[in-house]
């Protein structure tokens, strides 16, 4: 078992959300987990790119983020990889989520899994979808950041 200190800081990451949102506003959320995920979740055998967050009776769930069992999990537990999972936060900021995401064009999505003090934080973001024309922006922007980094490397060199 890995120590506190030892443990990566970040675990999984969204990049596709980047790619597909804008995004207005981040919050960091607790997560209500069983033993056998915190256990896959130290091996890295997450998978958060179809994952959105719901909010349901004044609560946060997020669903589709996948955590895949280890093999060598108990017998007697029956782990589910798609089970949702409850995110917490405070009841302020969950109320100004709410009146956000009713707005038109908003969702909320997770962007990354960390560790903080030991624990799993899913960090959420209050975002607007991305049009295609602004896709294809961000497309641009990154094959010209490429390139740069290209002809400085062959400068260097």
């Amino acid at each position: 078992m890995a120590k506190k200190s030892e443990l990566p800081s970040r675990i999984a990451e969204n990049k596709k959300a980047a790619y597909n949102y804008f995004f207005e506003e981040r919050y960091e959320a607790g997560m209500v987990l069983h033993g056998w995920e915190v256990k896959a979740l130290r091996e890295g055998k997450v998978q958060l790119t179809d994952g959105y967050v719901l909010i349901q009776g004044g609560e946060l769930f997020l669903i589709g983020c996948q955590i895949n069992p280890l093999r060598t999990a108990s017998t007697h537990v029956r782990p589910d990889a798609a089970r949702t999972k409850k995110l917490l936060l405070h009841k302020d900021e969950i109320k100004r989520l709410i009146g956000k995401v009713e707005q038109k064009g908003y969702t909320l999505v997770p962007l990354n899994l960390h560790w903080k003090n030991g624990r799993v934080k899913c960090e959420i973001a209050l975002a607007k979808g991305k049009a295609e024309h602004d896709k294809r922006d961000t497309i641009k922007e990154r094959e010209g950041k490429r390139e740069v980094e290209r002809a400085l490397k062959s400068r260097q060199r």
